[in-house]
């Protein structure tokens, strides 16, 4: 089986392989703890689009949860900043209804594009709401306001972040 596995692993980080998605899913219908690891050591790898397919793979395990820690933690590490949206944009394939906090990071935080399809997630997916979720939701919102990229998206985000904190207050007042 471990020799199955290899394989599978080797195929699917070629870069001359056409069908290395394929290959991700299947790898992740394999995983067991090992292939966990090693998968997640590919996600912290120097190689983005290994590094996305291993993203993938995982998103078929049922590890989902140390999947997304690690994903959001190679969103924010530094070196990926040109890639962060296709890291964000692989977060579709998990259930994110509990990392509300980490989504709203990204749409504060990300390039363009990672805040862009961060925007979409916080529109569309049913987030687990907790009075604790909004005071550290507020805690990165206080940190946005303070460190600014520029004016222009200062003005934007407190138009869109503002009253969606308002509206997740008074769920609970």
């Amino acid at each position: 089986m471990q020799e199955e596995i290899q394989k599978v692993f080797d195929r699917m980080c070629d870069p001359k392989e056409s069908e290395a998605y394929h290959f991700a899913d299947k790898l992740g219908g394999m995983a067991d703890e090992e292939v966990k690891e090693k998968l997640i050591e590919l996600v912290k790898g120097d190689n983005w689009e290994i590094a996305y397919l291993a993203c993938r793979a995982l998103s078929k395990t049922p590890f989902q949860e140390e999947a997304l820690d690690v994903i959001f933690e190679t969103i924010f590490d530094k070196k990926n900043k040109s890639v962060q949206g296709a890291f964000v944009q692989i977060l579709e394939e998990f259930d994110l209804s509990s990392r509300f906090v980490d989504v709203f990071r990204v749409y504060l935080f990300g390039n363009f594009k990672a805040s862009t399809l961060a925007k979409d997630y916080l529109d569309g997916v049913e987030f687990d709401i907790t009075p604790r979720t909004i005071r550290k939701a507020e805690k990165h919102w206080n940190h946005y306001l303070h460190n600014p990229e520029d004016e222009g998206s200062l003005i934007l985000k407190k138009s869109e972040v503002e009253p969606m904190l308002q509206e997740m207050k008074e769920l609970f007042s």
